[in-house]
């Protein structure tokens, strides 16, 4: 669902890019990861445990398959996304604004 979500952020603001810049934009990566999401994504398979979110994956893949997206597994350890969306210790906060390439400044 949160990778859906994303891949309709990620169309919007692609286009809107090559609007203000007058280019095409290349397809940004989309890391996910949760192996089962990327695998329904790719090849929904109707169950009666997902059946409710069959239509979010078939955005996703059609994303996929058209191009505006790319989907790749990210290792848990290694998503980025956590700083924005959980709460987390100073030591891991830390670590993850420095896989951001972001620094302190001190002034």
């Amino acid at each position: 669902m949160a990778a859906a979500t994303a891949a309709c952020q990620v169309v919007w603001l692609r286009r809107l890019l090559s609007e203000l810049t007058g280019a095409r934009a290349l397809p940004p990566a989309l890391k996910v990861d949760n192996q089962a999401a990327i695998a329904l994504a790719k090849n929904p398979v109707l169950h009666d445990r997902s059946k409710h979110i069959d239509v979010k994956f078939h955005f996703l893949r059609d994303c996929g398959d058209g191009g505006q997206i790319v989907i790749e597994f990210v290792d848990t350890n290694r998503q980025l996304a956590d700083i924005l969306t959980k709460s987390l210790g100073r030591l891991r906060f830390l670590e993850l604004r420095g896989l951001m390439g972001m620094v302190e400044i001190k002034g």
